[in-house]
């Protein structure tokens, strides 16, 4: 069983948080995705690097994946070993209840639009992370009384000190296997920052200084995704963000970058398989 079998289709998230533990052999490939919500992946054993938004990220048992929402990713994976993890899927809400003024339990996933999503820990901070990881799996099958709150709390528990780890002074292990391209990953913050932009190849070629056809073959490697479709990807995200707080379809249509709005509407379908009037309407019958 993937996660991807348990998801939404649009990647929505209705409870507070999902727990996984999954551990199979795949002999087909992970695919570039993105979730709505924060998701964090504690990988146990197997041969993955972890892709997130051009960094490449070389795992060892007991690495703490952090992908905030929004976030284009994916394990690459060698299908001749098995691939164990366990999965955190987590909604913001939920975590901005219980946030007070001196601790933003999202804080980690702030962070994580520096692009530091890997959390390796020392050998005494492990084992702080592993009991709770595995109390919490315990609980997941607990059906007594308070079942619920025993579960938000050690929930809450291993949030908290993820947190305390990623942000505290001996958080990282400096020798953490990432690779990137610092012009690629100065293009990302470059298109995220400026999505309602000319973001043709002709003019972010000249933004980083590099042939424009070089410039395509170099993206799409270090990305996984053509230049134009992460655009249109990341646009389509925003769109559905704007949409969500109420703006005007027209609007929209101009801060995401589209060249007008037949092309707006006939994009936003092609995505999500339905125009974004009636996406709005889907929005509001499921919350």
């Amino acid at each position: 069983m993937s996660e991807f079998d348990n998801e939404n289709k649009r990647g929505y998230l209705k409870e507070e948080f999902r727990f996984f533990h999954l551990k199979e052999q795949k002999t087909d490939s992970f695919s570039l995705h993105y979730h709505t919500f924060n998701k964090i992946v504690i990988f146990i054993k197997g041969d993955v690097t972890y892709l997130i938004e051009g960094k490449h990220y070389k795992l060892k048992p007991w690495d703490i994946i952090l992908v905030s929402k929004n976030q284009i990713h994916m394990p690459i994976i060698n299908p001749t070993k098995t691939y164990e993890r366990f999965i955190l899927w987590i909604n913001d809400e939920f975590l901005q209840k219980d946030t007070s003024e001196s601790f933003d339990l999202l804080s980690c996933f702030h962070m994580t639009s520096n692009n530091n999503h890997l959390l390796r820990l020392t050998n005494n901070n492990l084992e702080l992370i592993k009991y709770r990881i595995y109390a919490l799996k315990d609980s997941m099958t607990d059906n007594y009384l308070g079942h619920y709150t025993i579960k938000k709390c050690l929930f809450l528990q291993l949030i908290v000190v993820i947190n305390r780890f990623f942000i505290g002074n001996g958080k990282i292990d400096n020798t953490v296997d990432v690779v990137y391209d610092k012009r690629i990953e100065s293009l990302l913050k470059y298109i995220n920052n400026n999505l309602e932009s000319d973001l043709s190849i002709d003019t972010l070629s000249k933004i980083v200084f590099l042939n424009k056809y070089y410039l395509m073959h170099l993206f799409k490697e270090q990305i996984g995704y053509p230049i134009h479709k992460y655009i249109q990807e990341k646009r389509l995200i925003k769109s559905c963000i704007l949409i969500k707080q109420g703006i005007l379809l027209s609007q929209v249509c101009l801060d995401c970058g589209f060249g007008d709005y037949s092309t707006f509407v006939r994009t936003f379908k092609k995505k999500y398989g339905l125009p974004p009037k009636d996406y709005l309407k889907s929005i509001n019958q499921w919350l």
